[in-house]
């Protein structure tokens, strides 16, 4: 399963990142996620013991949504993910040695970039998407001139400060889509409490695909 695939089949294009997470509570808060409409499922590697958590998720969710691991930083990181099954590599910074690593191993790659340079630095290493990271610091005004300067067919996803009250601008600025961190899951949070924030996020999404055929 890709991004391709989930985007091409209409899941909603959101990554819930579950910063801070234990494996004993994952599956609960995935379920949740998975039955709000959300697919794609990030775990932080700066989170308890994420490896374990990640091999949770593939056994679990692994056939219904992508699942995989973010704050990816080192070509090691790129191989224990991949040796749990993990599908999906996120970074917080631009570094081809992880790109070309990710992509070698047959993984999804989504690196992150804040300016044209770093954005053009992981298109050359063969990556397809980026994450516009610290989102919420650089705004939609931001995204837009880098959207029209990078190659047709690059996929720009907003990371970082980005929730329910901020999709519409995202995706109007061009956004592919967005990643949802601590407006979606906080540490300690249970399926109650992040249920209802996912079956909110998709809602709104869906509301906007419907009123502007954001797709």
């Amino acid at each position: 399963m890709t991004l391709d695939d989930l985007i091409a089949d209409g899941a909603a294009p959101i990554v819930a990142i579950l910063r801070g997470i234990r494996e004993d509570e994952i599956e609960d808060v995935a379920a949740a996620l998975v039955e709000a409409g959300i697919s794609i499922i990030e775990v932080p590697l700066n989170s308890p013991r994420p490896l374990a958590s990640i091999r949770r998720l593939v056994d679990r969710f692994g056939e219904s949504a992508l699942c995989g691991a973010g704050t990816v930083t080192s070509v090691a990181d790129v191989r224990e993910v991949a040796s749990v099954g993990g599908r999906l590599i996120v970074t917080p910074n631009t570094d081809q040695r992880v790109i070309s690593e990710a992509l070698s191993l047959g993984l999804e790659v989504v690196p992150g970039c804040q300016t044209p340079t770093e954005a053009f630095t992981a298109i050359a290493a063969g990556a397809r998407r980026i994450k516009l990271f610290p989102a919420g610091t650089l705004g939609p005004n931001h995204l837009r001139p880098l959207r029209d300067v990078l190659p047709d067919g690059t996929g720009i996803w907003a990371v970082g400060g980005t929730d329910r009250n901020s999709l519409r601008d995202w995706l109007s600025s061009g956004a592919e889509g967005i990643g949802v961190g601590s407006a979606l899951y906080r540490k300690g949070d249970g399926r109650q409490d992040v249920g209802p924030r996912a079956a909110d996020l998709v809602a709104a999404w869906k509301e906007l695909k419907a009123g502007e055929g954001t797709e």
